[in-house]
Order: structure tokens, then C-alpha cells, then sequence
């Protein structure tokens, strides 16, 4: 119960604070906000449940062989719940939208493609520097993925909304930066990328390293 907690509460977090600097801010504000934020939230949760907050990151963790099936559904059930509360707060807290919303239409392509990429690199640091024997007890895993979540919404934020999440991806519809006709790409697109990065994890150290 307190892994669960920890995850709702960072996921709730991290998804109240992308909603508001999304509907404020400037792209780069944006891009840097999220991204201390997550790094912050990881370090706060990282030795209690992991550190997760998003249902790819766990499906990695899970197909790497470090969670077991019965913990997988509730982790990836209190993050949506997390990220969808976190956008509904969000939405409120902000009279005066500056946001004109991210249309995907105009290149779906171009938007999956981003976010298999963010997806896919943000779960392959995670695995790696957040769940490997190799590099257990490091204190700089928070930073690294911080660093990447910058990184990833910077380049490819633009294109895509910048979730590389798929409870993130829920928060974008839910607040209407990203239309709710929109979530298909964030979660086809993010469960894809997640899966290629626990392969590529598990080919390159095994699956107990």
C-alpha cells in the first residue's frame, strides 16, 4: 500500500505541474519544470516503490523481471488515477490558458514516431540506471532521468505533447492540451517503446543482471 501511495502522489505531482506550465508557459519553461520535478519525485519515491510514476516505466520493470505480475496492475491503476486528478487540478488552478492546444493531426506519424523514441530511451536510463544490479545504491539515477525527461520534452515535446507516458498522455486529453482523440497515439506508440526498451535490456545484460 505505501508503494502505491508514493506512486499516486508522484504521478498526481508530476501531472499537476505539466498541466499548469503547459497552459502558461513556454515550451523550454515547460521542458525544465517537468523535468526537476520528475527528478525530485524520483528521489523523494525511488526507495520506497521504484520511482515509476508512469505505466511504461513499470511495464519495462515488469518485462525486465523486476516486478511481479500482482504488483503491475495496481502501479499502473494509482498512476492513471494519479495523473488523471493531477490534470483535473490543474485545469482548475489556471484562470487565464495561454495554451492553444497540440494538434497530432497534422503528422500522426511524426508524433508516434517521437514518442516510441522518448518512450523507448526514458525506460532504457530507467532500467538501467534505476533497476540493475550493476548500479545498485548509486545516488545519481534521479538526475539521469531528470536530464532525460528534459531532454526528450525539448526535442520532441513540439511534435508529440512530451508525455512519453501514458498516464501523462490521459493528462493531455483530460486538460485539453492534446484532444482526447489523440490518446491512441501517446499509449500505442509509449507501450511499443516501452517493450523495445526492456528487450533491448534484457539482450544486452539478461534478464536477473
Amino acid at each position: 500500500m505505501k508503494k502505491l501511495l508514493v506512486e499516486f502522489i508522484g504521478s498526481l505531482v508530476i501531472s499537476t505541474v505539466l498541466v499548469i506550465a503547459a497552459m502558461q508557459n513556454s515550451w523550454m519553461e515547460l521542458s525544465f519544470a517537468v523535468g526537476f520535478v520528475y527528478m525530485a519525485m524520483v528521489y523523494t519515491g525511488g526507495h520506497i516503490s521504484g520511482g515509476h510514476f508512469n505505466p511504461a516505466v513499470s511495464l519495462a520493470v515488469f518485462l525486465r523481471g523486476r516486478m511481479s505480475m500482482r504488483d503491475l496492475p495496481g502501479f499502473v491503476l494509482v498512476q492513471f488515477l494519479g495523473a488523471a486528478l493531477g490534470a483535473g487540478l490543474g485545469s482548475l488552478c489556471v484562470t487565464t490558458k495561454q495554451s492553444t492546444g497540440i494538434v497530432l493531426n497534422a503528422d500522426i506519424v511524426a508524433a508516434m514516431a517521437t514518442e516510441l523514441l522518448g518512450t523507448f530511451v526514458l525506460c532504457f536510463v530507467f532500467l538501467n540506471v534505476a533497476s540493475s544490479r550493476t548500479t545498485i545504491g548509486n545516488s545519481f539515477y534521479g538526475l539521469a532521468l531528470g536530464g532525460m525527461m528534459v531532454g526528450c520534452m525539448l526535442t520532441f515535446g513540439k511534435i508529440s505533447g512530451g508525455a512519453f507516458n501514458p498516464a501523462l498522455g490521459l493528462s493531455l486529453g483530460i486538460s485539453n492540451i492534446s484532444g482526447f482523440g489523440n490518446i491512441w497515439v501517446h499509449w500505442v506508440a509509449e507501450v511499443t517503446g516501452s517493450v523495445a526498451a526492456a528487450f533491448c535490456f534484457v539482450f544486452i545484460h539478461g534478464k536477473e543482471n
